[in-house]
């Protein structure tokens, strides 16, 4: 057995947060990470942007190369490497050299699973065409880039209608392509409630995306390797380019038969210190589960801000530390051309299925005060405990300015304010930044009447 050798499968967010964290408290331990594609620390959520051309360069998502790891921090980090296998008992991992096309097994002392997510694709003949993409890793990025430079597409269809989906809907409609979203959903956005999500649909059809809800992709139509149509339930669609855009999974086929215990959509279970079941083996990041604070119950969330969090909590417990990570309220937001989508905590659904008896109400405001120039749209949903007013969730929906305005209803569910608590803030105010009352103070005055 190797002298206490930390390996971490996994080099984005999570694996170099932990690896960086834990060189820091241990200057001289041993650390080796493998990792599957050629890069470290990228940011994904910037893909969607190198698309479109907004990030201009590659590189400008790439926060630290792997030479910088092996090179400053002394980091044995092994790219092109991927994991293969798990063996918990007698602690190695079967690795395969992808650029040897070797495979060998690794010791270990302690162990950090940071493998992420991997794009959702349903099990189709086509799916693995040339004009075919899913967007997790910055290789998958480099390769539509290369694709629409090469092969000038004029028509896309997106496949799923999420973060993702709607994301690479804005790139490719700046990029000039004709683009069709298929949904398989009443509406876009299934993390937000119908009627908001109903409103998403109403703004991309105003940008000139065609939106095809309650359609499920059945099959493509293939010249060679070729997709040349997209075949729904009540069409055939043309495309030159499809991407896949209907969610990520966690990437934990690889841990079958290793006795690390999975829960929810396959996730790894994890503690609050990112502990498996296995002693010596933690979790952190798209591959985990994570406790939600408003239904209490575990759940999946892929985003790169839980990532690195977790990333540096399982850093701190490998250290010997003693640190937590709470949970999650489901913050998320998304920007497609001018319009902004932003939710956090639950949804009516979530609600029922929990049995909480609840208020709802939306509002519609402007993000500025109104005489000021450039005053936006802007609506508020939010969701309250009947009697007591504690807020359960909240969702909006508008242009700019509107999103960042989730993060004042994150922390009020995160410290479990009421209404009245949200009322009471003391919020900034001047008229090129907000009304006198702030949008999301306005619909908590509106929802407290019902309360």
């Amino acid at each position: 057995m190797t002298e206490n050798t930390l390996v971490i499968i996994g080099g984005d967010a999570a694996g170099m947060s932990a690896a960086s964290k834990v060189r820091r408290s241990q200057p001289e331990r041993k650390i080796i990470v493998f990792e599957k594609s050629a890069y470290t620390s990228y940011s994904a959520c910037g893909i969607p942007y190198f698309i479109s051309e907004t990030v201009k360069s590659i590189d400008e998502l790439v926060v630290r190369s792997p030479e910088t790891f092996r090179e400053k921090y002394n980091i044995d980090v092994r790219t092109m490497h991927l994991v293969m296998e798990v063996d918990t008992q007698n602690k190695k991992i079967k690795v395969l050299d992808k650029e040897r096309n070797e495979e060998f097994w690794q010791l270990y002392d302690q162990l950090l699973i940071a493998t992420g997510g991997k794009s959702y694709c349903p099990d189709i003949t086509g799916k693995d065409a040339e004009n075919a993409f899913g967007v997790s890793t910055l290789k998958s990025g480099i390769n539509i880039e290369k694709f629409i430079e090469e092969k000038k597409p004029q028509s896309a269809v997106i496949i799923g209608g999420g973060y993702i989906g709607l994301e690479m809907a804005e790139a490719l409609l700046i990029r000039g392509l004709k683009v069709s979203i298929i949904n398989r959903g009443k509406q876009l956005m299934n993390t937000l409630d119908p009627d908001m999500g109903e409103m998403v649909s109403e703004a991309m059809q105003k940008l000139g995306i065609t939106v095809h809800c309650e359609e499920e992709l059945k099959a493509f139509q293939l010249d060679g390797n070729t997709i040349s149509a997209v075949i729904t339930n009540k069409q055939s669609i043309p495309a030159d380019i499809v991407v896949f855009g209907m969610g990520s999974a966690p990437n934990t086929d690889f841990l079958k038969d290793s006795g690390i215990e999975l829960g929810v959509r396959n996730a790894i279970k994890v503690n609050s210190q990112m502990q498996t079941n296995i002693k010596d083996v933690w979790a952190a990041g798209d591959c985990a589960e994570s406790l939600h604070l408003i239904s209490h119950r575990h759940t999946y969330i892929a985003l790169g801000t839980i990532a690195n969090k977790t990333g540096v909590v399982a850093g701190s417990s490998i250290s010997g530390e003693n640190p937590h990570f709470p949970g999650v309220v489901g913050t998320a937001v998304c920007k497609i051309c001018s319009y902004e989508v932003a939710r956090t905590g639950l949804l009516e659904k979530d609600l029922k299925e929990l049995g909480i008896e609840y208020v709802k109400g939306t509002i519609k405001s402007r993000t500025r005060a109104h005489y000021y120039p450039k005053s936006k749209d802007i609506t508020v949903k939010l969701l309250a405990e009947k009697n007591s007013g504690r807020l359960l969730g909240g969702q909006i929906i508008g242009e700019e300015g509107a999103a960042k305005r989730i993060d004042v209803l994150a922390t009020a569910l995160t410290h479990n304010l009421t209404l009245q608590n949200i009322i009471d803030l003391d919020l900034s105010y001047a008229p090129p930044f907000s009304p006198v009352w702030d949008p999301v103070q306005t619909a908590a005055r509106k929802l407290i009447n019902d309360v």
